[in-house]
């Protein structure tokens, strides 16, 4: 079957049960083959070497949308199956565009548009894309993998304390992460009270003081790990910040967003164990090579606000 991908979850989903798009979004970089593929997106927003400021205030200009499909290319590669998203729509090409491009191209392909809100959600939409490309006994295998996994993690939280815990998928704004977020929360063994039951969300600063947590994440979207710390050296500048619990004690944590927690598909299992050696740091010694590199534990220096330091 000819499938196209423009999302990178979606991507994600696709090659963990054995099919390989033959066109991707700019934005699909995992696992690292799929990308000599040709893209069909592109978007207006400069990411490189831009603040979490000046991003926002980007994507906040934009009259119209911010990406677009190249329809052209889509009508090239003629394929059966395009698999879009309808979750977010500033993180990638609109789903009612994707639609109007294959009706006004005359294309013999389904569009299959994914919305999950959360765990649940993406674990039944990995059963449906596995229905569409004729894989269901794959999708039903690694669904049942990743159960185990789950299972797992419930098993080592089960009876510690529930720390409160913050993740941050924005730092400037604040956003504190939604969807699928609480679940993992709580899946994790952390108090999920903090994130909101449905689309991430601006805060004020008052609000994260107020909630103090014990637990900070900070995996804002989009961004690796590398960029994740510069933006938790932003929010130290903050004469808040010192007042957290979180920082008081040593458990801050800068994550790589792009590859976990922001993705609605088969690595957001990677993304609670993630979080459960964030919550529960005794656990960390479960995580592999790949995973640890994913995540930093950084403090602040006791006295020193703009000094942010590895533990």
């Amino acid at each position: 079957m000819r499938v196209v991908s423009l999302v990178p979850s979606a991507t994600e989903l696709l090659t963990a049960i054995g099919t390989d798009p033959i066109g991707i979004s700019h934005s699909c970089d995992y696992p690292p083959r799929v990308t000599t593929q040709p893209t069909l997106t592109s978007t207006t927003i400069d990411h490189e070497g831009r603040s979490s400021r000046e991003i926002d205030d980007q994507v906040s200009s934009i009259d119209g949308a911010a990406y677009d499909l190249d329809a052209h290319r889509l009508d090239d590669l003629d394929p059966d199956l395009v698999v879009t998203q309808s979750t977010c729509d500033i993180c990638a090409v609109d789903s009612s565009d994707v639609f109007e491009a294959v009706r006004d191209r005359n294309l013999d392909a389904e569009v299959l548009a994914l919305d999950p809100h959360s765990l649940d959600d993406v674990l039944t939409a990995l059963l449906r894309v596995g229905e569409a490309v004729g894989k269901t006994m794959d999708a039903a295998t690694l669904r049942f993998e990743i159960h185990e996994r789950i299972n797992a993690v419930e098993s080592r939280v089960a009876g510690l304390d529930s720390p409160r815990t913050a993740v941050l998928d924005w730092t400037d704004p604040l956003y504190r992460s939604g969807h699928w977020v609480r679940d993992l929360v709580e899946l994790a063994g952390g108090d999920s009270s903090f994130q909101p039951d449905g689309r991430s969300e601006q805060i004020r600063w008052d609000a994260l003081v107020e909630y103090d947590p014990e637990r900070l994440v900070v995996a804002p979207c989009g961004f690796p790990r590398e960029r994740a710390v510069d933006t938790v050296s932003t929010l130290a500048e903050r004469d808040e910040w010192n007042d957290l619990t979180a920082v008081e004690e040593g458990h801050v944590y800068a994550v790589d967003g792009n590859a976990l927690f922001n993705r609605p598909g088969p690595r957001l299992v990677d993304s609670l164990e993630v979080l459960a050696s964030c919550i529960h740091p005794e656990l960390s010694a479960v995580l592999d090579d790949e995973l640890a590199s994913r995540v930093e534990n950084v403090a602040q220096q006791s006295g020193d606000k703009n000094a942010v330091q590895q533990s």
